[in-house]
């Protein structure tokens, strides 16, 4: 299946209520399982990955717990399982169990966890008993792998007899998920010492209470992107705070150099257009690496060059993202060089008629592209993917006007 977007040649205006947080959410979710259900959730992401951690968590007794291709939950469910199953079985996609998840359970296995592969060593499935007797409070484990292998460690820390000493060998990559975490952690009772390289957590208890999720700085990103290339910008986008949790909130001061103001108040934020339009911009991406393909694209559209680090982690996502961007960004006339850990972003001219674009079996990338629409008109393939993180993307732009063609 294919959607064409015709060109969205209008001012772009509306109010847009975005899908919550699935980081959020996620999190939340397994504090809540850890703690005994003690919590009160509201306003869930609607993401398919968080609809696939509720019902393996409301299921835990299940023999096969199967996170389909939800990277977030094949991590947060291993942790759980490492303290609390008894011999299930943890898979997923193909894709899913190509991806690397070694790490966390060497920490798990230091810890106490009995785990086994039943495939390729490092990789899922696993076979998962809980901890019976805990080995030891300290994991040494790099900074800069992926921080959800941190945060499911820190979360399943309280529970752990003995506590954890969680220590951070490299330079820490994705820091704001880690904050996430943590503050959620308090949120909801548990204490925790973070000083120089080393997350301390004294056994303890989660506390119950209500608690609503915000919205997806990740999903507001896209909107982003349509502010920044539209024309006669006036958009609301509700639900999100500017005292965030998540990292994402980058996109902000990102778009801002891409000539998109925000301004907050107790609804969402407000977005417009200044008319200031930097030639290049200097990105770490390192704590918001999910931003990258969004801004890719409109800097290419807009005419602006990218120089760019912190890129490592896209390849070994939902698919290579540097592979797939390299060849989707010559569709527009961009060009992605890698040199060493850095990578740049040459715009060149976008042709009059862009080829499709494909997906790669990756939402967030039919999402990064579909903003073309307010330059010209579009065809994404396979769109259905986007059910993984924001699954009305594209009623929500039905909303303010954006409409779509299903095509063969």
């Amino acid at each position: 299946m294919k959607y064409f977007l015709p060109h969205f040649d209008k001012p772009f205006q509306g109010t847009v209520q975005l899908t919550s947080s699935k980081s959020e959410s996620n999190r939340a979710l397994l504090i809540n399982a850890l703690s005994g259900n003690k919590l009160q959730l509201s306003n869930l992401s609607a993401a398919r990955d968080t609809q696939t951690m509720t019902r393996l968590l409301q299921n835990p007794d299940q023999t096969t717990w199967d996170v389909i291709d939800a990277g977030t939950t094949m991590r947060f469910c291993t942790a759980f399982l490492g303290v609390k199953g008894t011999g299930q079985t943890i898979t997923g996609t193909e894709r899913m169990c190509q991806r690397p998840i070694g790490l966390l359970v060497d920490a798990l296995r230091k810890l106490g966890s009995e785990i086994e592969y039943l495939g390729q060593e490092g990789y899922p499935p696993l076979k998962v008993n809980g901890i019976k007797q805990q080995k030891t409070t300290l994991i040494e484990i790099p900074g800069n792998i992926s921080s959800q292998f941190i945060s499911a460690l820190l979360m399943i820390g309280p529970s752990l007899p003995k506590g954890l000493q969680l220590k951070l060998t490299t330079e820490v990559f994705s820091r704001p998920y880690i904050e996430m975490t943590l503050g959620l952690m308090k949120r909801f009772g548990v204490d925790a010492d973070w000083t120089g390289d080393t997350i301390s957590i004294e056994p303890q208890e989660y506390t119950g209470g209500a608690y609503a999720i915000e919205s997806d700085w990740s999903g507001a990103s896209y909107w982003y992107s349509m502010a920044a290339l539209g024309k006669e910008v006036d958009l609301k986008l509700l639900g999100l705070k500017e005292e965030s949790l998540q990292g994402d909130q980058e996109i902000t001061w990102i778009m801002e150099k891409l000539g998109v103001k925000s301004v907050y108040d107790d609804k969402g934020v407000h977005l417009t257009q200044t008319g200031e339009i930097a030639e290049s911009i200097d990105i770490n991406f390192k704590t918001c690496p999910d931003l990258a393909q969004t801004v890719l694209v409109t800097a290419a559209l807009k005419g602006v060059t990218l120089n760019m680090t912190g890129l490592e982690s896209l390849r070994i996502k939902e698919t290579d993202r540097i592979d797939a961007m390299q060849r989707e960004l010559k569709k527009l006339g961009a060009t992605l060089t890698e040199d060493g850990s850095s990578w740049q972003m040459i715009p060149g001219t976008v042709p009059s008629e862009i080829e499709m674009i494909d997906t790669y079996d990756d939402h967030r990338m039919a999402m990064a592209f579909a903003p073309i629409a307010v330059v010209q008109p579009i065809t994404i393939d396979e769109p259905h993917v986007v059910a993984k993180s924001y699954p009305d993307f594209w009623k929500d732009l039905e909303s303010v006007g954006v409409g779509h063609e299903e095509v063969e």
